[in-house]
């Protein structure tokens, strides 16, 4: 879908892109950095809206040097900002979209309607979009995206603005634009853990180098680690520390340290499983204690993890990149989003 070669972007003082080579499939594809990285500019070459320094990419094929047109044609492009006409409703803009690509008016009022009810605006789609909240807004721009039926969307920061429930609507959306309709998708975000549920490939690039290209469940691979979660009682008011000293006492190799849980369920213990054994014992012995089991599953690595520090990533990383990626650790284990 996408291929660059030696791609670089370099202004004044920035380099933006330094000798980025990707390939990257059918799918929905993740583009992570932190802010300034890179990822939007990279986006603004693709389409063909802003020459690089120096290098060669094409999108399905066609070269964005010189067939810019055709490839916004097939193509895609939710804009991060805020872009929007707020006098005119979903429906005129989405259609004056759709027009723009090529579509005749009957047709674009058609696709029209299908999209905004595709993204759950359809019973606003009348309303003046000033009127809209922040996530209506973005659905607007997702639907004026998908409304001339790409092979490709390329969404930049799609998320930004959206309260939780908002990105998971969203992150929702963007999976069924690829399972129900066979379109490809570029996403761009700094929050790694929305990639991790959402893509099946991740880019991880830094100031404007790539980092590291691979497959989600290369990033997020399965440990043999259990994640254990239980309820405390009024026995065990601390259900966690129960559970951890009856465990070492069985002779089960915890490892240091607790994670959050679910809200009102405790902290996650981390169990070695050494067989099939391992989970007997952990069950009989919450069971025994009187507590409740809420979860015990292996757990997976988190995206996240990857870029704790410098010292522990696959490749070198900037201070920026290795603070962003803590930063994203800390969102991600605040939402209690653990496990796979």
């Amino acid at each position: 879908m996408i291929a660059t070669e030696s791609l670089s972007k370099r202004f004044p003082r920035v380099t933006a892109l330094d000798r980025l080579s990707l390939d990257i499939g059918p799918g929905v594809t993740g583009l992570v950095g932190a802010n300034g990285a890179g990822k939007s500019t990279l986006i603004k070459i693709l389409l063909g809206l802003s020459p690089a320094t120096e290098g060669t990419a094409a999108v399905l094929g066609l070269d964005v040097a010189t067939s810019g047109g055709a490839i916004r044609e097939r193509v895609g492009y939710m804009p991060e900002h805020d872009c929007l006409p707020p006098d005119v409703s979903a429906t005129e803009f989405v259609v004056h979209m759709a027009r723009m690509s090529g579509l005749p008016v009957t047709a674009a009022r058609e696709r029209t309607a299908d999209t905004l009810r595709h993204v759950g605006l359809y019973e606003e789609r009348y309303r003046p979009i000033g009127g809209y909240s922040t996530g209506m807004k973005q659905r607007v721009k997702l639907a004026q995206a998908l409304v001339h039926d790409p092979q490709l969307v390329l969404l930049d920061e799609p998320t930004n603005g959206l309260d939780p429930v908002g990105r998971d609507e969203m992150l929702g959306l963007i999976r069924r634009i690829h399972t129900d309709f066979g379109i490809s998708v570029l996403v761009t975000s700094h929050l790694l853990g929305e990639l991790e549920r959402t893509c099946d490939h991740v880019v991880v690039i830094d100031g404007g180098k790539l980092l590291r290209s691979s497959s989600t469940s290369d990033f997020t691979q399965t440990t043999t680690t259990l994640a254990v979660e239980v309820t405390d009682s009024d026995a065990h008011p601390d259900g966690t520390e129960a559970v951890r000293g009856a465990l070492l006492a069985a002779g089960i190799t915890l490892h240091a340290g607790v994670e959050e849980g679910l809200p009102g369920a405790g902290h996650i213990l981390l169990v070695e499983a050494a067989g099939e054994r391992t989970y007997d014992v952990v069950r009989d012995t919450v069971a025994g204690l009187g507590l409740g089991l809420v979860r015990m599953e292996q757990r997976r690595h988190h995206i996240a993890e990857v870029f704790k520090t410098p010292a522990q990533a696959p490749e070198p990383v900037s201070e920026r990149a290795a603070a962003w990626a803590a930063t994203a650790a800390a969102q991600q284990n605040g939402g209690g989003s653990h496990g796979s």
